[in-house]
């Protein structure tokens, strides 16, 4: 993932302060989180983190949510690494999905026990990864052979949305083996979509 035209990645005191604040989050939870300590580990005033948020500590949450969601999908990226083929390269999303998932301590310990306050950030993220996971997922299906009638954009937001599905609830499907995900992949989501 990469920010959308016209969104920057944070930098400097910004950047500090979403660290400062996820720490904060990693050490204390999300309700015993104040801004005042989120200051206090950037090492700023207060009155900066309200002048980077001035939304307050929702601002400042979301953005925290933001953040950590695009590293997450950076370390997939790089964990999927160059592929030789679609197929391939869906498989192995899939797979670095779901364990970068069920590895994230903090992920899963504020799912437990503070999820009321997780999901409104996730919330106002998810529209936005499922846009970008569909835009190049659709981008890469241009380069296949695709079966008459599909429409790679359609198809990529199909897969984009399974794929999110799937890392977080996999259902009858075990993705920590990676021939139930291969055969997930091509059996199921891809026998509509691309050509024999």
């Amino acid at each position: 993932m990469t920010p959308p035209d016209g969104v920057e990645a944070p930098s400097g005191t910004r950047l500090r302060i979403i660290e400062a604040a996820y720490a904060c989050v990693a050490r204390d939870g999300i309700a015993k989180t104040t801004l005042e300590a989120a200051a206090q580990e950037a090492n700023v005033a207060r009155a900066t983190v309200y002048r980077y948020f001035p939304g307050g500590r929702d601002e400042l949450f979301g953005a925290v949510v933001a953040w950590e969601v695009e590293r997450f999908f950076a370390g997939v990226r790089a964990d999927v690494g160059d592929v030789p083929d679609f197929a391939t390269y869906l498989e192995r999303g899939l797979l670095a999905a779901r364990r970068r998932f069920t590895e994230h301590t903090l992920l899963q310990d504020l799912l437990a026990g503070e999820a009321e306050m997780l999901v409104p950030p996730l919330v106002e993220v998810m529209p936005l990864v499922v846009n970008l996971l569909a835009a190049d997922l659709a981008l890469r299906l241009k380069r296949e052979r695709l079966r008459p009638g599909v429409d790679p954009e359609v198809a990529g937001d199909l897969l984009a949305r399974m794929t999110l599905s799937h890392m977080g609830t996999p259902g009858v499907w075990d993705l920590d083996a990676p021939g139930e995900a291969r055969r997930l992949v091509r059996e199921w989501w891809l026998a509509g979509v691309l050509a024999d």
